[in-house]
C-alpha cells in the first residue's frame, strides 16, 4: 500500500520551552526513525498551510483570527493556559499541522496515496471549538474530517483515537453530528478528565476508559469488544486516526503499560475495517508520545504497518 509521509520543518519552530514534554525533539525522533531503507517507498510531501476558510469549518472566525493574531517576539513564549504555549514559530507550525491533515485527506481521495501519516506538531485532539488546551491550538483531526465532507462529499467520517489522553476537543466538535464518529481508548482517570463511557453524543461517540496500570491485553480487549464493532457498524467512508503513542509503558505522562507491538496491532485492525468500508483509505495524524525512543519505535511500527497491512 502506498503511504504518504506529510511533514514540514516549520513544525520544529514551535518553541514550547526547554522542559516542556511536547518539544521539537519529538518530531525529530519520529522523522529520524522513518529515514531507514525500509521507508524509502514513502511518498514524502511538505505540509501546506491551512487557510482561514478551512479552519473555520470547525472553529469560529473570531477564534481563528484571534489565534493567528498572536505575535510573540523571537524567543518569547506566551502561555495560553498552564500547558499550551504560543511562540514566534507556533503560527506557521499550527497552520501546517492542520494543512498537513487536509493534504492527507486529499492524497487518499485523489488516489496518489492509499494511506497517509502526518508527522507534524502541535497536536490537535484537545483543541475545542473555542479553546486551545492540552498542547493543542487547532483541532487537526476534526478539520480533516470536515474537509473530507466539504470537498469530497463524504457522508460519514470517523476519527479513532488511541492516545492515552481523551480527545475532548474532537468529541466536543463531533458529539452533536451523527455524520461523524468518534471512538477513543484512554486512561481514566487522567487529563483532561473527560471520556467516561456514559459520554455517547448522539450515539456517535464511543469511549473506552482504561484504568491506570492496564496492559496491552486490556487495550486490545476494549478495542475488540467496544470501539471496533461500533466503527464497523458506522461503516465510514474515511477513517482518520489520532495516533498518540503515550499509552506506551515507557511514557512519563500516564500510567498505561502498552508495548510497542500493541500499536502495530491496532493499526492492522483499523486497516482491516478501512478495507471493508473505504477502499483501504486511512489518514493518520501524530498526537502524543513523550518518551522519545518509545515514540520513535511506535511511530515507525505504525507506519510500517500502514505500508504492509
Amino acid at each position: 500500500m502506498s503511504v504518504a509521509l506529510i511533514t514540514h520543518l516549520a513544525c520544529l519552530e514551535h518553541d514550547t520551552g526547554e522542559w516542556h514534554p511536547e518539544c521539537a525533539d519529538r518530531l525529530r525522533y519520529v522523522l529520524r526513525a522513518l529515514e531507514s531503507e525500509e521507508f524509502l517507498p514513502l511518498i514524502r510531501e511538505s505540509a501546506p498551510e491551512a487557510t482561514v476558510e478551512q479552519l473555520m469549518r470547525v472553529h469560529p472566525e473570531a477564534y481563528v483570527r484571534d489565534m493567528l493574531a498572536i505575535a510573540p517576539e523571537p524567543g518569547e513564549r506566551i502561555p495560553l493556559d498552564a500547558d499550551t504555549i504560543f511562540s514566534a514559530g507556533s503560527r506557521e507550525a499550527a497552520l501546517r499541522s492542520a494543512g498537513g491533515a487536509i493534504m492527507a485527506v486529499d492524497a487518499v481521495m485523489e488516489g496518489w496515496a492509499g494511506r497517509a501519516f502526518v508527522a507534524t506538531r502541535p497536536p490537535g485532539h484537545h483543541a475545542e471549538t473555542n479553546r486551545p488546551m492540552g498542547f493543542c491550538l487547532f483541532a487537526n483531526a476534526a478539520i480533516a474530517a470536515r474537509h473530507a465532507q466539504a470537498k469530497w462529499g463524504l457522508a460519514k467520517v470517523a476519527v479513532v483515537d488511541f492516545d492515552v489522553h481523551h480527545g475532548n476537543g474532537t468529541q466536543e466538535i463531533f458529539e452533536r453530528d451523527p455524520s461523524l464518529f468518534y471512538g477513543s481508548s484512554h486512561q481514566y482517570p487522567c487529563y483532561p478528565g473527560t471520556g467516561a463511557a456514559s459520554e455517547r453524543g448522539r450515539g456517535n461517540v464511543v469511549n473506552a476508559p482504561i484504568p491506570p496500570g492496564s496492559t496491552g491485553a486490556v487495550f486490545r480487549s476494549v478495542w475488540d469488544e467496544t470501539i471496533l464493532p461500533a466503527l464497523d457498524a458506522f461503516a465510514p467512508d474515511l477513517i482518520i486516526i489520532s495516533a498518540g503513542f503515550d499509552a506506551h509503558k515507557a511514557d512519563p505522562l500516564a500510567q498505561l503499560r502498552l508495548e510497542t507491538s500493541d500499536f502495530g496491532w491496532i493499526t492492522r485492525r483499523l486497516a482491516e475495517i478501512a478495507a471493508r468500508h473505504c477502499g483501504g483509505k486511512l489518514v493518520s495524524l501524530l498526537e502524543g508520545g513523550y518518551d522519545l525512543d518509545a515514540l520513535a519505535a511506535s511511530a515507525a511500527l505504525h507506519v510500517r504497518t500502514l505500508m504492509e497491512a
